[in-house]
């Protein structure tokens, strides 16, 4: 099968477009032709060498899989050849989705809501404003019920109050502190979501309530001060993904009820995953949403990754 290589760590460049044996399943597990895949900042941070710790060389990464089960293991229950599934790999145990077929355990695999594409369903299992996760969490955000603050470019407060936030800020013009507090008469927010890292975690007890949380997806290596968390009583989660199909489900229940869908921000083929990596980490890369990677590609995902 294809499948894109990384041989070193380092600049896109590292991939290499290979020739590897298909993989088998074993005991519990299924073989899934992966359909779609997609990139997210932990894809270019594990190419640089960020986790070069955890994954020995030459490794096939990637962290999700939209597909069809081509064959099941033994004692497999759940799953039949034909199923359309959707899941993220389990992360630094085992080669990635960046290839045309892909093994995984059982109970890390759900069923690909029907309402959505492959190239959509593999742009949301792993997301976690208006970038690929940001995009999300509103949504997710705003079908818990909460009112969603998000910091954007001014060239994306459309598209970000097109996905559900109520207050969005250019955090190129204003600060967003005082952008909260104001909007908030001053009482500030239950629950701020970093998804940036950098200074946030110190700075979002200024905007916290009392009691309030700080939920963050980012590993920072610098210290933080965070004194003024004490006098907000505030807690702190560090999150790191888990995989499981419980939590699969409960995406795909917000998506057929319509209150959930991910947004393909642009579509690349499975050899032009150095260029898809090479404009993820650019600055200011005009995409909206996640980047797809079309794997199998349809007549539709074809054309999608032709026209970006």
């Amino acid at each position: 099968m294809k499948a894109m290589t990384l041989n070193s760590f380092g600049g896109p460049e590292s991939f290499e477009l290979s020739e590897v044996p298909k993989p088998v399943p074993h005991a519990g597990q299924v073989l899934v032709r992966v359909h779609a895949t997609s990139i997210s900042p932990l894809d270019y941070q594990v190419r640089r060498g960020d986790y070069r710790d955890l994954v020995p060389l030459p490794a096939i990464t990637g962290h999700d899989v939209s597909g069809v089960v081509e064959a099941v293991g033994p004692g497999v229950t759940m799953f039949s050849p034909g199923d359309e599934v959707w899941y993220t790999p389990q992360i630094f145990d085992g080669p990635g989705s960046y290839a045309e077929y892909h093994v995984a355990n059982e109970n890390i695999i759900g069923r690909k809501p029907s309402s959505l594409s492959h190239l959509e369903a593999a742009s949301l299992s792993l997301v976690g404003g208006a970038g690929g996760i940001g995009h999300v969490a509103i949504q997710v955000a705003k079908a818990i019920g909460a009112k969603v603050f998000t910091t954007v470019r001014e060239d994306n407060f459309e598209f970000a109050r097109s996905v559900g936030a109520d207050v969005v800020i250019d955090y190129k013009k204003e600060d967003y502190i005082s952008a909260v507090m104001r909007e908030t008469g001053g009482r500030g927010v239950d629950v701020v979501f970093d998804t940036l890292g950098g200074d946030t975690l110190s700075r979002s007890p200024d905007v916290l309530a009392q009691l309030g949380r700080v939920v963050t997806i980012v590993d920072i290596a610098q210290p933080q001060n965070l004194i003024e968390a004490w006098g907000k009583n505030a807690s702190f989660h560090f999150v790191f993904t888990r995989q499981n199909r419980g939590k699969l489900d409960e995406l795909s229940t917000l998506v057929e009820r319509g209150q959930l869908r991910p947004h393909v921000g642009a579509v690349y083929s499975l050899a032009d995953i150095p260029i898809a990596h090479a404009r993820l980490e650019t600055p200011n890369n005009g995409v909206r949403g996640k980047i797809a990677i079309a794997v199998e590609p349809s007549a539709d995902t074809a054309r999608a990754a032709h026209n970006h």
